[in-house]
């Protein structure tokens, strides 16, 4: 009897999402590779908030030995980040994502989320709802009241550094970017976030792309990307999300879509899985995953072109979702190097996780603040000025922590550096 057959017979939840995924847990032979890449099991130090531990809770549960009401079992489920660092050093494929948010999705049906995670999703979900908390966010940030209450103990002060993180660090003056659109057309997910706060990287985005070839064309009508929702168990919504998006890339006519939100990239380009059980979206959600690319990607395969210098000295940090997800490790290094002037300082543990995951750093702060905590340790060793990362919430979390220890350095998006050094070659 086959692995996928044997673990459906034995099934204790039929018709759950964590039983349409069961099989990949057969695929763990607990060899322990993955506890060292696991942020929590380096921080906790218990197997059971290890990846192979919680894969024999999973176990449990589909064999009927745990019943999904266990509080133990939702208290280790919940302290994982998701970062995925797991499947990159696992030698036997383990599809832990896939896993995660299948019993993530299964618990929620027994035991809701945190209040403070379904309010977050609710809002997402909505456009009114999300256009306001940006604009609140905005506000907050112009009128310097993020900066007076950064420094306050606590979850709002925590949050208030978040929001003062996303002013960019980079001193740039608008230019005007030609493009031949020899390198073929591009949409751009604006996503939640990266519009609402970091419009500027946005704008950086499209200019960078231009200036290399490609020719930048709007989306409208797409939302968010269903990556928070999706990690969190609601993989409903999730699938509502990523259907307006099919439709809106669809709409768009573009032959690449680019993401410069790595969390939001690996979800995009997942949304074949995510639709696999719809009939009327599963081709068309592929055929659009296909052609997602991360922002340094794009502008990797087209050189990129090196502008003037920006003597600054950087620290890269890996994404988790770009560098265990999707599996990209050299484009962003690329768009580095090609800014003249800038020194790449090593970053020791740049491919572990920073403790942001999402909405994790909000549910889950104490975990979130230790990992946090040894990321800002070898960042003030690297003696880096400016610590470059691909995604929101890792901008804003080390962002964060940076300006409540007191540290000079700050953050800023690869590409912000890159249209940096675009910039001052414009200038006259």
């Amino acid at each position: 009897m086959s692995g996928v057959t044997r673990a459906a017979a034995a099934c204790a939840l039929p018709g759950t999402p964590l039983a349409a995924v069961s099989a990949g847990i057969d695929a763990c032979v607990h060899c322990g590779f993955c506890l060292q890449a696991c942020p929590t099991y380096l921080t906790l130090e218990d197997e059971n908030d290890s990846p192979r531990g919680r894969i024999v809770l999973m176990r449990a549960l589909v064999e009927g030995t745990l019943p999904p009401t266990d509080a133990d079992v939702r208290t280790h489920i919940d302290r994982c980040l998701g970062c995925r660092a797991c499947e990159t050093a696992c030698p036997s494929g383990v599809p832990y994502g896939q896993l995660l948010e299948g019993t993530r999705a299964t618990l929620a049906r027994v035991s809701p989320n945190p209040w403070i995670a379904r309010f977050i999703l609710f809002v997402f979900a909505r456009r009114p709802l999300l256009w306001l908390a940006m604009m609140g966010g905005r506000v907050t940030r112009a009128l310097r009241v993020s900066a007076l209450l950064s420094r306050i103990p606590g979850r709002v002060g925590f949050a208030m550094a978040m929001l003062e993180a996303t002013r960019s660090p980079v001193q740039r003056a608008d230019y005007i970017a030609s493009s031949d659109g020899t390198r073929g057309s591009v949409a751009l997910l604006t996503g939640c976030v990266m519009e609402g706060l970091f419009a500027d990287t946005n704008r950086a985005t499209a200019r960078t792309l231009e200036a290399n070839g490609y020719r930048t064309q709007p989306a409208p009508g797409q939302r968010c990307c269903g990556a928070l929702h999706a990690h969190a168990g609601d993989l409903d919504t999730a699938r509502v999300l990523a259907r307006a998006n099919v439709a809106a890339f669809e709409r768009a006519g573009a032959e690449l879509v680019a993401v410069n939100a790595s969390g939001c990239g690996a979800m995009m380009k997942e949304y074949g899985e995510l639709l696999a059980d719809d009939p009327e979206w599963h081709e068309r959600a592929k055929q659009v995953a296909s052609r997602v690319r991360d922002v340094t990607e794009l502008l990797a395969a087209a050189g990129p072109q090196p502008g003037a210098p920006l003597p600054l000295a950087v620290a890269y940090d890996a994404p988790c979702h770009l560098l265990h997800a999707q599996r990209l490790s050299e484009p962003p290094l690329r768009v580095l190097g090609a800014v003249t002037g800038l020194e790449l300082l090593p970053l020791e543990g740049s491919e572990h996780c920073c403790g942001s995951a999402g909405i994790y750093n909000l549910i889950e702060p104490e975990t979130s603040a230790r990992v946090l905590d040894v990321k800002l340790e070898n960042i003030a060793r690297s003696g880096a000025s400016i610590v470059a990362t691909g995604n929101p919430g890792c901008l804003m979390q080390i962002g964060a922590g940076l300006l409540r220890t007191g540290s000079r350095a700050r953050v800023a998006h690869p590409v912000d550096l890159l249209d940096a050094s675009y910039s001052r070659a414009a200038l006259p």
